[in-house]
Order: C-alpha cells, then sequence, then structure tokens
C-alpha cells in the first residue's frame, strides 16, 4: 500500500445505491450446522431456505407471546 493516497478528483457517493441489498454472513456452529443441513436434504432444498423457516416459526411464536 502507498503512504498517501490522493482523493482530491474523488467523487462522494459514486457508488453508494440506496436499494441495494445487503446480505451478511451468518456463521453456524458445527452442531447446528449439521442439524439444519440433514434438515435440508431431507426436503431437498439448501440450508438458507431451511434457516429462514426455522427463524420464521420462531417470529411467530414471539409475537404470539408478546
Amino acid at each position: 500500500m502507498r503512504e498517501e493516497y490522493d482523493f482530491s478528483n474523488a467523487k462522494r457517493g459514486k457508488f453508494y445505491r440506496p436499494d441495494a441489498k445487503l446480505n451478511f454472513p451468518v456463521y453456524l456452529d458445527e452442531e447446528i450446522q449439521a442439524f439444519v443441513q440433514a434438515i435440508a436434504e431431507k426436503r431437498k432444498t439448501d440450508l438458507s431456505t431451511v434457516v429462514n423457516q426455522l427463524l420464521r416459526g420462531d417470529m411467530h411464536l414471539a409475537d404470539a407471546m408478546k
């Protein structure tokens, strides 16, 4: 890396997209990942789908307990 960079011609927000969708990684413990992966394989779907379904179910339970 250089010690100094020249930003005098830079344009603020050039790559900013207000409607950009950001997906962030979620790291599961090995035991949880194996459990969810087994469910995904049984259902012939991907891990993300199963995790989303499980979390949605938890959201409904949390709403019901309010």
